[in-house]
């Protein structure tokens, strides 16, 4: 049997790096990228197939395709998006600046992206394009206005491709996980403060509780917070199920704000969402 293979964006740590390697292990020919060349580097010799993608630079993700086709003689079987970053900070706090650049990477990079590979997908007849999204896709939380916006639209993106591709052999799937252990919170660090500043904000003495969650490293957990390899789990279902799921849960706080977001009002909603 031909050995499937897959593209996954954002492998250098958290749950790119535990599906790329966990899904090479399961017999997948995994083409596992990062934004940086040191990080791909360490990737292959671990064993990978590493080579840079930035989601922001239309360029690298052309030619990371070019790539990855030269080596498979023109074919791809699924493609996982998932590289991101955060932006913490008060929606009033955010400069538009700030926005347009999240965007360019959560959002524009993984509509490019599958772009990119649906053409091949529909000539070779099949394939299967998964998105990282977020219970932040469809549950806001206070200051996460950015990053919650860009799976907003990523959701609202793909959902209405699912409903165009339904008469292609394409699945169009989105994961949706809740707190994960990766680092997320490390990476969201310069980009907090590069663009807020919460010192001269009419909320700056609510930052200071942000900012001291922000850069804790006392390796607590969140609440409900599971390991990247539980998003892998429900990324193999997705990959080899023969009948995938359009969307796919992870952890309790994703299920317990999905049941939410149906029963509640939007009022009671926002009155049992937590504050920070």
């Amino acid at each position: 049997m031909t050995q499937k293979s897959i593209l996954i964006t954002g492998c250098s740590s958290g749950i790119g790096y535990d599906a790329a390697h966990t899904l090479a292990k399961r017999g997948w020919r995994v083409f596992a990228t990062c934004r940086k060349e040191e990080d791909c580097e360490r990737l292959r010799g671990e064993g990978l197939e590493s080579f840079l993608l930035d989601h922001a630079d239309e360029a690298s993700m052309e030619a990371a395709m070019d790539e990855v086709l030269t080596r498979t003689g023109g074919t791809l079987d699924a493609l996982f998006n998932n590289g991101a970053y955060a932006i913490p900070g008060g929606v009033e706090d955010l400069p538009t600046d700030a926005l347009r650049t999240i965007f360019e990477s959560n959002f524009f990079g993984y509509h490019h992206m599958t772009r990119l590979v649906l053409p091949i997908m529909r000539a070779q007849g099949h394939g299967r394009v998964i998105h990282n999204s977020s219970v932040l896709g469809f549950a806001a939380m206070p200051w996460r206005g950015a990053y919650s916006s860009t799976k907003f639209a990523l959701e609202g993106l793909m959902d209405t491709l699912r409903l165009e591709m339904r008469d292609q052999p394409i699945d169009i799937i989105l994961i949706e996980p809740g707190p994960i252990t990766t680092k997320i919170r490390e990476n969201a660090q310069p980009h907090f403060e590069r663009w807020i500043d919460w010192e001269n904000s009419p909320r700056r003495n609510l930052y200071a509780k942000l900012r001291e969650r922000l850069y804790d490293d006392s390796g607590e957990l969140d609440t409900f917070e599971l390991p990247a390899s539980a998003v892998t789990k429900k990324l193999i279902h997705a990959l080899e199920h023969p009948k995938p799921k359009p969307r796919y849960y992870v952890t309790t706080a994703t299920y317990i704000a999905g049941i939410g977001r149906r029963l509640l009002s939007t009022r009671m909603g926002d009155r049992v969402t937590p504050k920070g």
